[in-house]
C-alpha cells in the first residue's frame, strides 16, 4: 500500500480500516446465469463472470455478490441446493470458483457468496435420509409434524410462493414444513447438528477464501417450536413489499413461522466463524413486510451478531420521495445507532426500480448519488447501473415459478433477471451465441455496455461517477450519518468524520427548489450538482429539478 492509501498492484482506492472495509462498500451484484455464457449453452457461468471481470473493476466496486452456484436441480434456479459443497455443472467446476475467486483477489475485488441455509432442495442427501423413517440418524434435521386428527397440516402457515407451508409425504406420513416451494423443505434449526452442519459449509467457503456471506432469508431459520397458529393482519395493515398483493401470504403476521428470538443465538454463532477469519462480512437478506427494519436492527446490534442487513423498504412499490427515504432512513438509524443497513433499490427478487418508480435517466443518477451517500454498504444489481427496465415477457417464456403461480397479476421475477446486454451489434446482446434461458428484451440492446461505454452521458458513466465519489471521501465511506431531512420533496442530510462533514441534498421533484444548508462555509464536491467545476457555498442553495448537491465544510 503506498502512501495514499492506494494498490500498489491496480491504483485503486482501498477502503479505510481493512476490518471495517465492508461499512462503506459498494456491492456488486451477479446473477450467474444471466451476465455472461461461456460455453453457448444458453445459461450463464463462472468462467463467463470470470471474463467480465475487468467490467466489474471498472466500475470501481468493492465486492461482487454472486447468487448461488451450488449443485442444485434448479427447481428455482439454485436458491434449492442439492449440495453446497460443489458447483452445480451448469455453472462449472469448483476448480472455476478458485480461478475466479483468485482473479478477483487480483483485482482487489471481494466475493460474497449466497448463503442458503434455510432449506434444501428434496434432492439433498440430507432430505431424502429425513424422510426414509423417524427413527433415521437425520430424522429431526428438518420440520415435520404429524397432521391434525381430521388429515389437514398442523397448523395455517402459509407458504411465501403460495398455497400451504405443509406438505403431505406418504413415506414419512407427516406433513414437512417449507416457507417457499414445496420441493424445498425447510432445515429445523431446533437441531444442534442442523446448526454445527450450516456453520460446517460456511467454514468450508471460508477456508477456500470467499470474503463473506449474503444470507439468504436470514429471518426463516427457527419457527415456533410448538407450531403455533400465525395471527391474522387486518386490512389496512397488510403490506405486499415481500409478497404481491394477490397472495394470502399477506393476510398473516408470521411471528411463528420466522423471526424467531432463537435466531439471536446462531447469528452469533455464526459471527464468531466469520471472526476467526480476517476481515470477512456477512449481509443478511430479512424478508418481512411489517418489521423488516427492526429486525434488520436487531440482528446487526453491536458487534456480535451480522455485520449488515437488508430488508424492503426500499425495493418496494411505495412511492419513492424524500419523505418516504428520510423516513425509512432516519427509522433506522433510531433504532439501530450501532447497527448497520445494507441500502439498495433493486436485485433479482423485485421489479427494477427504474420500472417500479417510472425513472428517467435523470432520475436514476440522482438515486445512485443518493445511495452512495447513505451510512452502510450498498448494493447494485447487475443492469440497473444501464438504466435496464423490467423486461415484459409472455407466459411462455416465463420460468419462475412463483411468476407462474400468480399469472397475470402477478408476473413473477423474470423481468428482471433477463441476461446482461455487452453489445448492440452482437447476437442476444453477447450474452451468448445460443438461444439464451430468458430472452434478452429488443429494449435494452440500445442500453448495452459498449453502446454506453461510448456516450458519455449515459448512466453507466454516472455510475461510475458516484462510486468514485464514494471511495474518494472518508465520510461516505464510514462518517456518522446526522440530520436526516425532508425539506419539501428534497432529501438532505450530514456524513461527518471528526471535524469535517458532507452536506448531501436530492431535490426529488420536476421544480427546481431551496435548502437551506447548515451554517458554516462549504464547497461543493466536483460534478455533483450539475456543475463542471467546486462551488463556495453558504446559508442557502438552488437545486434544479432531480438535482444533487455534495458539499464538503470548508
Amino acid at each position: 500500500m503506498d502512501s495514499e492509501g492506494r494498490s500498489r498492484r491496480t491504483g485503486k482506492f482501498v477502503n479505510g480500516s481493512e476490518s471495517h472495509w465492508w461499512r462503506g462498500a459498494v456491492v456488486y451484484q451477479v446473477y450467474p446465469r444471466s451476465f455472461q455464457d461461456s460455453n453457448d449453452d444458453g445459461i450463464g457461468d463462472l468462467k463467463g463472470i470470470r471474463s467480465r471481470l475487468q467490467y466489474i473493476a471498472d466500475l470501481g466496486v468493492d465486492a461482487v455478490w454472486i447468487s448461488p452456484f451450488f449443485r442444485s436441480p434448479m427447481k428455482d434456479f439454485g436458491y434449492d441446493v442439492a449440495d453446497y459443497l460443489d458447483v452445480d455443472p451448469r455453472f462449472g467446476t469448483l476448480d472455476d470458483f478458485k480461478e475466479l475467486l483468485a482473479t478477483c483477489h487480483e483485482m482487489d475485488i471481494r466475493v460474497l457468496i449466497d448463503l442458503v441455509i434455510s432449506h434444501t432442495s428434496d434432492r439433498h442427501e440430507w432430505f431424502v435420509e429425513s424422510r426414509s423413517s423417524r427413527t433415521n440418524r437425520r430424522a429431526d434435521w428438518y420440520v415435520w409434524a404429524d397432521a391434525k386428527p381430521d388429515g389437514t397440516p398442523p397448523n395455517n402457515w402459509l407458504s411465501v410462493f403460495g398455497g400451504p407451508a405443509w406438505t403431505w409425504d406418504s413415506m414419512r406420513g407427516q406433513y414437512y414444513l417449507h416457507n417457499f416451494l414445496r420441493s424445498q423443505p425447510d432445515l429445523n434449526f431446533h437441531s444442534p447438528e442442523v446448526r454445527k452442519q450450516a456453520l460446517d459449509v460456511a467454514d468450508f467457503w471460508l477456508d477456500l477464501g470467499v470474503d463473506g456471506f449474503r444470507l439468504d432469508t436470514v429471518n426463516f431459520y427457527f419457527c415456533d417450536s410448538e407450531l403455533r397458529d400465525n395471527p391474522v393482519v387486518s386490512k389496512e395493515h397488510r403490506n405486499s413489499s415481500i409478497a404481491p398483493s394477490v397472495n394470502p401470504y399477506n393476510m398473516q403476521s408470521h411471528v411463528h413461522s420466522k423471526n424467531r428470538p432463537e435466531n439471536l443465538q446462531f447469528l452469533e454463532e455464526f459471527r464468531q466463524l466469520l471472526d476467526r477469519y480476517e476481515n470477512r462480512t456477512s449481509i443478511g437478506e430479512v424478508g418481512d413486510a411489517q418489521k423488516g427494519l427492526a429486525i434488520s436492527a436487531e440482528y446487526t446490534k453491536g458487534e456480535s451478531r451480522l455485520h449488515s442487513c437488508y430488508s424492503f423498504e426500499l425495493l418496494s412499490g411505495d412511492t419513492i420521495s424524500a419523505r418516504r427515504l428520510a423516513e425509512v432512513i432516519s427509522r433506522f438509524e433510531e433504532i439501530a445507532p450501532d447497527g448497520w443497513a445494507c441500502w439498495a433499490f433493486s436485485n433479482h427478487d423485485v421489479v427494477r426500480h427504474a420500472t417500479r418508480w417510472q425513472l428517467d435517466r435523470k432520475q436514476q443518477e440522482l438515486l445512485i448519488m443518493a445511495l452512495v451517500c447513505l451510512r452502510g454498504p450498498v448494493c447494485v444489481f447487475q443492469g440497473e447501473e444501464l438504466g435496464l427496465a423490467q423486461a415484459n415477457l409472455d407466459f411462455d417464456a416465463i420460468r419462475d415459478p412463483y411468476g407462474k403461480e400468480f399469472w397475470p397479476e402477478y408476473t413473477g421475477r423474470d423481468g428482471c433477471r433477463t441476461p446482461m446486454v455487452w453489445s448492440a451489434d452482437e447476437r442476444h446482446g453477447g450474452f451468448s451465441n445460443a438461444d439464451p434461458w430468458l430472452p434478452v428484451p429488443a429494449e435494452h440492446l440500445p442500453l448495452s455496455v459498449k453502446e454506453s461505454e461510448h456516450d458519455a452521458s449515459s448512466l453507466l458513466h454516472a455510475y461510475r461517477r458516484a462510486i468514485r465519489m464514494r471511495r474518494r471521501f472518508t465520510e461516505l465511506r464510514s462518517g456518522t450519518l446526522e440530520r436526516v431531512r425532508a425539506e419539501e420533496n428534497a432529501l438532505t442530510f450530514l456524513r461527518r468524520t471528526g471535524s469535517t462533514a458532507l452536506y448531501c441534498a436530492f431535490n426529488l421533484q420536476d421544480t427546481p427548489t431551496i435548502v437551506t444548508m447548515p451554517s458554516g462555509n462549504w464547497l461543493s464536491v466536483e460534478g455533483s450538482g450539475g456543475n463542471d467545476g467546486a462551488r463556495h457555498l453558504q446559508g442557502s442553495c438552488r437545486l434544479e429539478e432531480w438535482g444533487t448537491l455534495v458539499a464538503r465544510s470548508n
